[in-house]
């Protein structure tokens, strides 16, 4: 038999039927998860063609996008737009039997934080959802990908897709990283090598290991930026990490079902000898913090680089991207990133806001207090991560230095809600895109690591983590 990749193996076990010569299939979608934001329209659509969802136990509703995250939780939406999105999603759910975890449910929070956290992703398992960073699911040893509106409404019909085969590539790393460096750093790294459409037509494997000495939190991160490179999928075979982090969670299989399960999953992962399109090998010795300096997730560079020069270029196209970056970013070529001054600091998003991120921040934040021309903010990833977070005392070490600890959503990571940077504002960000107008019109992003955007917020300017005191 001929060695398959992971990939291959997910894509074979739910073909349903080949369609064509060019690689397109029938697939089998296992579970979706839905949002206020990217359903309206494929809901809309049942309803006109008289449609049901043919297995509602698959899916999982969650409020993320729109919602305040005010210290203070509240139902009420701060637009009338936010407030019909919410109705219609739970008027949605309620005729058509699907489960929806509301505003007001302690579960509450960002679909690609609780989705894992309540164990609803299971290795082996296909997942499509209506927002690109379906690909955290990875890290579980699942393969998830994030698909349009009118793919919503057939998935939700038929449970199925029309989906045309990827390239694989594999990305191995090995080493240890540095104090100080994160799965945030490594992935960002990997973007700025191979440019934000480096893995286009892609899934990637990751393995090595560096990968291996990962938490599962921390793989999650890198699953979920690797869209930022093009790929539509991204994920890691499943290990012992994984299974614990799943045993015990709510919606995880116990007992028999458990250890059928385990069999299973021991034999997720590329066979010897199997094939991948492309190669790619990184050494985690020779990573650094990293930061982005302009306004795609690739233009990106060591902290302790400087803002780098267009006339340095030949690609005519790559220089003038760069200069209309700079332009917007209103940075000068050769400044040192570690003399760039900011307004505001954000910790949160799908990629960076779970209880491991929160407490590398805290350790940065112990017994220090916020610059005093900056505003900073936490926004846990759920409502869960948030309790944990209160009990583990966390909450009371960003307060006391000044950060601002709110609940859970998606916030200032799109601005879709009342947290919107103004022009001209600059963010330290712990988030995972910063195109122009992100976070607010105007609004500058700089990409980072949370113990990094906690620095940044300290010193009010970005700072290299190494060279900050870390409290245990």
């Amino acid at each position: 038999m001929t060695a398959r990749t992971l990939y291959d193996k997910h894509i074979d076990s739910h073909t349903v039927c080949r369609l064509d010569d060019q690689g397109h299939v029938l697939l089998y979608i296992d579970r979706q998860v839905i949002n206020e934001y990217t359903s309206p329209q494929a809901f809309s659509g049942l309803r006109e063609a008289g449609r049901g969802v043919w297995r509602p136990e698959t899916a999982l509703a969650v409020v993320d996008h729109v919602n305040p995250t005010t210290p203070l939780r509240v139902a009420a939406m701060p637009d009338a737009g936010g407030a019909r999105q919410v109705s219609y999603l739970a008027e949605n759910c309620r005729d058509f039997g699907i489960e929806l975890l509301d505003i007001l449910d302690k579960r509450q929070g960002i679909e690609h934080v609780i989705a894992p956290e309540q164990g609803f992703i299971l290795p082996g398992m296909v997942i499509a959802a209506g927002d690109s960073h379906t690909t955290t699911y990875g890290a579980l040893g699942a393969f998830g990908f994030g698909i349009g509106t009118s793919e919503i409404e057939h998935l939700l019909a038929s449970q199925t897709l029309v989906y045309k085969r990827l390239k694989s590539m594999r990305v191995t790393v090995d080493g240890e990283l540095a104090a100080g460096l994160t799965s945030k750093d490594l992935i960002m790294a990997l973007i700025g090598q191979i440019g934000a459409s480096g893995a286009t037509g892609y899934a990637i494997e990751f393995c090595g290991s560096t990968i291996d000495a990962l938490s599962v939190e921390a793989r999650m991160t890198i699953c979920n930026m690797a869209v930022e490179a093009g790929a539509r999928g991204a994920f890691m075979a499943p290990d012992d990490k994984v299974f614990a982090y799943l045993k015990g969670k709510p919606r995880a299989p116990t007992g028999d079902l458990w250890e059928r399960g385990l069999q299973q999953w021991c034999d997720l992962r590329s066979d010897p000898g199997a094939l991948f399109d492309r190669e790619i090998h990184l050494d985690a010795h020779l990573l650094e913090p990293m930061v982005t300096w302009g306004t795609s997730p690739d233009q990106a560079a060591p902290i302790g680089a400087r803002v780098p020069d267009p006339q340095a270029i030949n690609d005519p196209i790559l220089r003038q991207d760069m200069r209309r970056a700079l332009n917007y970013m209103s940075l000068e070529a050769g400044m040192p990133l570690s003399e760039i001054v900011i307004s505001h600091a954000f910790i949160g998003s799908c990629t960076n806001a779970r209880i491991e991120d929160l407490r590398d921040a805290a350790r940065v934040v112990r017994g220090q207090q916020v610059a005093e021309h900056v505003r900073a903010m936490i926004v846990p990833g759920s409502s869960e991560v948030r309790a944990q977070a209160e009990a583990e005392g966390l909450a009371r070490i960003f307060i006391e230095a000044g950060f601002e600890w709110r609940q859970s959503g998606c916030s200032m990571c799109l601005a879709m809600n009342d947290d919107v940077l103004a022009p001209g504002d600059r963010c330290a960000s712990s988030t995972n895109r910063n195109f122009e107008g992100r976070q607010g019109a105007g609004a500058r992003t700089h990409l980072m690591s949370p113990a990094m955007v906690a620095a940044a917020a300290i010193s009010g300017r970005l700072t290299d983590i190494r060279h900050v005191g870390v409290r245990p």
